[in-house]
This record gives C-alpha cells, sequence and structure tokens, in this order.
C-alpha cells in the first residue's frame, strides 16, 4: 500500500518526539487516524487517548505540556470538534505552554461551498495560536508540521494544524528540488538566554542598595528553586509565589511567604506593602494591588518572554533570560546582607499565618469546613505527588492549605482560571507519570459542568498505570461558591439563588457505577481517615466530601469597599446572613473595626 499524506504526518510527528495525542473522532479526522492505526501495527506508533469531550482533549494536552515541559497535543474533527478545542487551547496560550493542535477539514474541492461543517479555522485560531496553517497540498505538509511543532516549542504557545480530508487520503511524495517548493528539517535546541554583564551589574547594585528585598516568582522560575533560595539567603529576602508558581519552591523554608493575590497568604501581602525592593522572576502575576505602590520599591526582572517584562511594575532592569541561568551569572555579583530583622519579620510573620490557617481549618462549620479538606490532605501525600486544582473556591484551599513539599508538583488553569481543567490535567499528569499519585481537587460545579464524564476516561485506562491511585476529591456545597462570594464581597448583592444553587449529586455514587472506588465524607473527624482510605485504594477514587458554602475565601487583605459590599449584601436579605457572620466571615468585620483582630 502506498503512503499517504496521513502516514507522513504520523511520521513526522515522532520524528519530533510526539508520543501521545488526546482527542475525540470524527469523519473529517479519520485519514490521521487510520495512520495512527497503520503504525501502532508496525510498533512505530503514537499513543492516542480517547477524551469524552475535544475541550478536555486541549486541557490535558495543556496539563501535559505543563507537567512534563514537553509539547502536549491535541486532536479533533473539523467543525465543531474542532471549535471545542479552544478553551483548552486559550489555557495553554495564557500560561505559556507549548500545545500542538490538529483537526480536520471539509475537503479542499469543497472549501468556499457552505459545505457540511466547512469553517474558516485559520480565522477561528488566529487569536489562540502562534502559527495556525491550513494545508492545501501533500508538499507543503513537511514544513508546516516543522515550523509548526518548532514554533509551539521556541515560543511556549499554540500552534493549529488543519488537514482537509482529501489532502489526508492522497499519496504523500517529497517536495521536489525545483522553484516553489520549501525542504524544511526537524529539531530545536532552547538556546542559553542570558543578559548582558553591563545590564546584570544594574541589577547587582540595584538588589545590593535594597534594605527590604521581595521575591516573587513565577511559573517561569521553575528549574530555578536552588538559585532563587541562594538570592533569598544572600539578600536577607522573602519569597512569595504567584499561583503558577507554587511549586517551583517548598512551603517548609521560613522566608517563603506563599502565594499572593486574592487566594494568597497575609505574609505575602504584608511583604509587598513594606518592601523597598523588588525581584519578580518568571512571573506574569496580574493583580497589581497585591504589589507595592509605584515608587515605593526599586524593582528588577527576569523573564524569558520580552513581551512580559514590565508588565505589571515599573521595572528599572529588566533582564530578558532564562530564570536559572540568569540568576547564576547575578549571584557572584550580590552581596551578603548581614542584617536579618527583615527575613526574621517574615518568618514570624509566616509562623503565625500557618498557625491561623490551622485554625481557620479545624473551626466548626456544616457539616465539613472546606479548608479542613485540603489542611488534613496535605502532610499525607507522598514527596512526589501531583496536585490539580480547579478554579473557583477550591482553589482558595489549594492555595492556602496545600503546604507543598519540595518534589511535589501542582498547577491549576492560571491566566485563564477557568473551570473543569482539573480532573483533565489530573489524567495528563497520570498519563505522563503513571507511578505518581495524583490528586484533583475539584468543586461540585465544574464536577457537573464537565469533569464527571471524564471519570469515564479514568474507567477506560486506570488499569494499565503501574499505580492506580488518582483521587478526585469533590468539594459538594451545592453552591457556585467563589462567585456567590463575588457577588456578596465585589457586588454588595445577596446571593442570588437562581443563578448560584446547583443540584446535589452523589458523586462517589457516579463513581462507584462507573467501577471506581466512591468515599463520602460529612464529619469533620472522618477526613484524615478518609483521605488515608483513597491513598491506599487499588484504583481510582472519588472523595466526595459535603462542605459548607457559608465559610468564608477571605482574601489577605480586606479593602473598606469589601466590606461595605460585604455588609451590604447582608443587609440586602441574604439568607446565610446569620450564619455567615457567625461562622468565619465574621473576621471581614473584624478587620475593619477599631481594636479588633481577625
Amino acid at each position: 500500500m502506498a503512503k499517504m499524506t496521513s502516514d507522513f504526518f504520523i511520521e513526522r510527528l515522532k520524528a519530533w518526539g510526539v508520543t501521545r495525542i488526546y482527542g475525540y473522532p470524527g469523519d473529517g479526522i479519520n485519514g490521521v487516524l487510520g495512520a495512527l492505526q497503520r503504525a501502532n501495527k508496525t510498533g512505530d506508533g503514537i499513543e492516542f487517548i480517547q477524551v469524552r469531550h475535544e475541550e478536555m482533549a486541549a486541557f490535558m494536552a495543556a496539563g501535559h505540556a505543563k507537567f512534563t515541559g514537553e509539547l502536549g497535543v491535541c486532536l479533533s474533527t473539523g467543525g465543531p470538534g474542532a471549535t471545542h478545542l479552544l478553551t483548552g487551547l486559550y489555557d495553554a496560550k495564557m500560561d505559556h505552554v507549548p500545545v500542538l493542535a490538529i483537526t480536520g477539514q471539509a475537503e479542499v474541492t469543497a472549501r468556499g461551498a457552505s459545505y457540511q461543517q466547512e469553517l474558516n479555522l485559520d480565522r477561528v485560531f488566529a487569536d489562540v495560536a502562534n502559527f495556525v496553517q491550513e494545508v492545501a497540498s501533500p508538499a507543503q505538509l513537511r514544513h508546516l508540521v516543522d515550523r509548526g511543532v518548532r514554533i509551539a516549542v521556541a515560543q511556549n504557545g499554540v500552534t493549529v494544524l488543519v488537514l482537509p480530508k482529501d489532502i489526508q487520503d492522497e499519496p504523500w511524495q517529497d517536495p521536489p528540488h525545483v522553484h516553489g517548493f520549501t525542504h524544511s528539517g526537524t529539531g530545536y535546541q532552547r538556546p542559553k538566554v542570558v543578559p548582558y554583564q553591563q545590564d546584570l551589574q544594574r541589577a547587582a547594585d540595584i538588589l545590593n542598595a535594597g534594605k527590604k528585598v521581595a521575591i516573587l516568582v513565577g511559573a517561569g522560575a521553575r528549574g530555578a528553586a536552588l538559585e532563587v533560595v541562594k538570592m533569598a539567603n544572600v539578600l536577607g529576602a522573602g519569597v512569595a509565589k504567584a499561583l503558577l508558581g507554587k511549586d517551583v519552591l517548598a512551603d517548609d523554608a521560613p522566608f517563603v511567604t506563599g502565594s499572593i493575590g486574592l487566594l494568597g497568604t497575609k505574609p505575602s501581602y504584608d511583604m509587598m506593602m513594606d518592601c523597598d525592593t523588588l525581584l519578580m522572576i518568571g512571573t506574569g502575576f496580574p493583580w497589581t494591588e497585591f504589589l507595592p505602590k509605584e515608587g515605593q520599591a526599586r524593582a528588577v526582572q527576569i523573564d524569558i518572554d520580552p513581551a512580559m517584562l514590565g508588565l505589571r511594575y515599573p521595572v528599572e532592569v529588566n533582564l530578558h533570560g532564562d530564570a536559572a541561568e540568569t540568576l547564576r551569572a547575578l549571584l557572584p555579583l550580590l552581596e551578603h546582607k548581614d542584617d536579618r530583622n527583615w527575613q526574621e519579620e517574615i518568618a514570624k510573620g509566616v509562623k503565625t499565618w500557618w498557625q491561623t490557617l490551622e485554625e481557620r481549618a479545624l473551626a466548626d462549620a456544616t457539616p465539613v469546613n472546606p479548608q479542613r479538606v485540603v489542611w488534613e490532605m496535605s502532610p499525607l501525600l507522598p514527596d512526589d505527588a501531583i496536585i490539580t486544582s480547579d478554579s473557583g473556591s477550591c482553589a482558595n484551599w489549594f492555595a492556602r492549605d496545600y503546604k507543598v513539599k519540595q518534589g511535589q508538583r501542582a498547577s491549576l488553569s492560571g491566566g485563564l482560571a477557568c473551570m473543569g481543567a482539573a480532573v483533565p490535567y489530573a489524567i495528563a499528569a497520570k498519563f505522563a507519570y503513571p507511578d505518581k499519585v495524583v490528586v484533583a481537587l475539584v468543586g461540585d460545579g465544574a464536577m457537573q459542568m464537565n469533569n464527571m464524564a471524564e471519570l469515564i476516561t479514568l474507567q477506560k485506562y486506570w488499569q494499565g498505570w503501574s499505580n492506580p491511585r488518582l483521587i478526585v476529591c469533590v468539594f459538594n456545597n451545592q453552591d457556585l461558591n467563589q462567585v456567590t462570594w463575588e457577588q456578596r464581597v465585589m457586588e454588595g448583592n445577596p446571593r442570588f439563588e437562581a443563578t448560584q444553587d446547583i443540584p446535589d449529586v452523589s458523586y462517589a455514587g457516579f463513581a462507584e457505577s462507573l467501577g471506581l472506588k466512591g468515599i463520602f465524607v460529612d464529619d469533620p473527624q472522618r477526613l484524615q481517615s478518609a483521605w488515608q482510605e483513597a491513598l491506599a485504594a487499588d484504583r481510582p477514587v472519588v472523595l466526595e466530601v459535603k462542605t459548607d458554602p457559608d465559610v468564608a475565601p477571605l482574601p489577605p487583605h480586606i479593602t473598606l469597599k469589601q466590606a461595605k459590599g460585604f455588609m451590604a449584601s447582608m443587609a440586602k436579605g441574604d439568607r446565610s446572613a446569620g450564619k455567615v457572620f457567625a461562622d468565619t466571615a465574621s473576621q471581614i468585620v473584624n478587620e475593619i473595626l477599631p481594636g479588633k483582630k481577625s
């Protein structure tokens, strides 16, 4: 049988190191699926993971890229299958990870005829993709694959390749050595990117002059943990973490203040409000109100993406470079600070904060305090566990109550902050590292939106994993909780039952119906043993916890505007007003009354 263009396509992806594709079939991409099948028969294939929905395939590709550093790949048919990919691809774009999306398309001969499932996909994907092209002839495919993959990997972005049905099934022929054809090749090696010496010295002068140095790290600092610790020790600095950088440093170091922002910690907020010097490393943290006031601090920033430099704070020295390499070049230029008062004050604040978190987690609630769910989980996790979190109120407890250990990995949808990413991220992590324990923290809203269906994907594949332990922890409070609190605090409106109430579903029971393990908890005294049972299970587990929706996800600093909004929502007849005041949300009032402490 003559080699078809789709066969060459699979060979070329294999040559680029692709080992796994997440996707969903359809007639518009059947030629590529046939090539995958033929390649697998000869042992030269690529593993295909069948998901329940194309959006989940894109999230899995993004999750694969986040946890491995490799190119993530997803696939769909044309038309609606292709448009379903968009949300997951925007997640990859906004969190700066390399993903290749492969989609089908109507036949070239039918293009422009308003044919079934014919969409102008190059236009559809133009905003999300660093590179998007529709293949017009077999001879074009080679350089489109090579250029597209290289751009995605080099730019940490998204490439979309659109393959019409008839092109997939045409005979393959190498491009001839004549005018009008191009001959591309595979391979890419990331360069060593380090700023000029004079710029490093300018940065060192600012850091050496600082008395109160604060460091903020993001996902771009991953791989530079040792250098960041050395910087903190030399400068007597504290280190805060943007949410995507949560796993860059362990939380057991006394100078690590934890997360920053609305989901962040009080020590991180206090450090930023008091510092005189700021060093940002590999972060695009968006909320500038949690950074020093303009003019308060002198700033240095390091980022591999020059488009992110100077974007969030007026920076005196912008260093375009790889985080680890740049820090290694910068360290010899720094002067060791003998005065440790600043760092010691930070350490005291961190110690007090962990005590505060414990008190909040163990506070009574009806029936289970959601903070306690993560607080009990944290010390039980293996040192190499991988944790994913969905957006929503569970992300608050992930950000604060999960005390990350060195060697653990953790992530969530950062820039897009999209519901529905936790379970597909966890599945991708499990395929990449089948020997590790993986935990997904998910709100009941996200479970109902799209994650319940992916439990079927778990059921389909789990027996092929060397270690079957994957835990989906569902916070069941029958409330779209994060938005409820935003309605109260940001808008000053009472909880709107028509938008916020969601059905009570037996998530543990649904897991049992699939042949997975389900555990239901509505007693806080059962939490620790439930986590132990889940971590010892011989198959994936859905751990469903009935949590209290009226435990407030308090920001690290409550503004007068937020407090007024909260009080206004209560005054307007929020049905939970009395209980909210009695529980942890009363701290909102304490924050603004003289002589009170939270």
